[in-house]
Parts: C-alpha cells; structure tokens; sequence
C-alpha cells in the first residue's frame, strides 16, 4: 500500500513539474477603489494584447454619471461581476449593465467614456484593456454592451470574447483573442486547451483558490510562460476567475496617458482626436 501511494504521490509531482509553469503572480496595488493587476508599462509588456487589468469594487458616488475620460488606439472590456453600473459614451450609447453584462469599447482614433455604480449601489467587476492593431488603432470608435443572456457559454465557461467550444462572443475581434470569465464549484477540476498561436495566458482571480501547476492563486493575477500547451485547474472553494489568451501582440506599444499606440504617428492621431470631441463629453466630466 505504501509502494502505491508513493508512486501516485509522484506522479502527480511530476505532473505538476511538467505543467505550463506559472512565471508571474501578483496581488497588484490597491488605488482607492481598484486594484491595479497589470499595466502597459509592467507586466502588460510580457502579455500584449492584454496590457491593462484592474479589479474594480466602486460604490454609488451620488452622481447620474461620473469618470468621462478618454481613450485611443485600445479596446476596453468591462465584465460586472456584482452590482449595476451606469454608462455612457460619445458614440451616443447610455444605458444600465446588470450583473454578468459586458462592455466593449473599441476606442480606435479617439472616445470618451465613463460610468459609475447605479444610484444606492456597490459594482464590483474586472477592466480590461486590449492593444488594437494598427488596421483598427486610428479606426472609427465603436461600442458594445451585451445584457448577461447575450454572453454563451460552453461547460464553466462564459465567452467574453473569442471562441471556447461550441461558444462564440457577440463581438467581432481582428485579432485572435480568447477572454473566459470562468466560475468552479469547489473540487471542480477544468482543462483549458488554448487555440493554435495562442502562446500568451494568464488568470486573474475574483473568488475562492485555484490550484495549477503546482500551485495556488488567490485574489491575483498569474501570468504563465509562453506556451500553447493546455492549463490545468482545481478549484479550491467555489471559485471565480478571468482567462486571457492571445497570439501575441508583435508591435511596440508607444504610450499616452489613457492611449496606447503601435507607433508615436499613431499616437499623435489619437490625441488630436481625443481634444476634437472633448466638447463632446457631458458637463459631468
């Protein structure tokens, strides 16, 4: 008996040595009403097109619509995990995302965008921002917003965007970009085989402990090595979490201040047209 579990003991060790490796792991930093996971100028190097990441948890501030600020030359998709959040944007859409919706905002050449939690409310949710190519990066802005019953789902798996099984994102995407928004009951095990090309990965955890590759992440940002093998997991707890995987962004990412460009004539374009529709943005700015 002891012969057998000592084998098992080290089969699964060896399992876990010869797993994609987790290289990177953060709890981020806290600012005020968010937690700053990944940025351009950090880890969003390593993970391009995924170079920005926040953990949001933000209160009604008592305002009808707070935060206008501006973007070009990304996308941000915005997952509500709890809670409601007003919106609006200069492409004219306003509105109320329910608990499971999705924003995606494609910036392209130049937009203004915020929101806040509804009035009384607490909303809480994962932001993400997604380098465009430069076919898309000085393109007309355009946006998104998918009620939770517009989102498929393929076993754990809610697609955000991209494509998992027999699931497909509502949004229409250039570039090769699979974002999971996963939830675990507490045993669970999940396989996630990530689509040809797709070398980019990592997870960022909401709720509960996930065990991979030897290890286990809670309330962080994982990063793993540049692989298209598959990842591994088992949740410890009921456990809720955010999948990214990509063909990696091969351009240089040339930064403004809530702009990302592949290049300082792109940039340039950006900025002018983020100043020509500032007049645009409601008085609430």
């Amino acid at each position: 008996m002891h012969a057998i579990v000592t084998r098992t003991a080290a089969a699964s060790e060896q399992t876990a040595a010869n797993a994609r490796q987790v290289i990177y792991r953060t709890q981020g930093r806290r600012q005020d009403w968010f937690t700053r996971l990944a940025s351009p100028s950090g880890i969003g190097e390593k993970i391009k097109p995924f170079v920005f990441l926040d953990n949001f948890d933000v209160g009604s501030s008592g305002m009808p619509l707070s935060g206008m600020h501006p973007h070009s030359g990304i996308a941000t998709v915005t997952v509500i995990i709890s809670g409601n959040m007003n919106y609006r944007d200069t492409t004219g859409k306003s509105g109320t995302l329910s608990p499971g919706s999705v924003e995606w905002m494609n910036a392209g050449g130049g937009v203004w965008h915020g929101g806040g939690a509804a009035e009384g409310d607490r909303v809480r949710g994962f932001q993400l921002w997604i380098a465009l190519p430069p076919e898309d990066e000085n393109g007309p802005a355009h946006s998104q917003y998918l009620a939770p019953e517009q989102v498929q789902t393929h076993g754990p798996a809610r697609v955000i965007l991209g494509r998992y099984g027999n699931a497909a994102s509502a949004v229409t995407t250039r570039a090769s970009i699979n974002y999971l928004h996963i939830r675990l009951k507490n045993g669970q095990r999940w396989r996630y085989q990530p689509p040809a090309g797709h070398t980019v990965g990592w997870v960022a955890l909401y709720a509960g402990k996930l065990h991979t590759a030897g290890t286990v992440l809670q309330n962080e940002l994982a990063v793993f090595e540049e692989s298209t093998a598959a990842l591994d997991f088992l949740a410890e707890g009921d456990t809720e979490f955010v999948l990214g995987s990509a063909i990696k962004h091969p351009h240089d990412l040339v930064l403004g201040y809530y702009s990302v460009h592949t290049d300082g004539y792109a940039l340039e374009r950006g900025e002018a047209e983020i100043e020509r529709i500032r007049e645009l943005v409601p008085r609430t700015a």
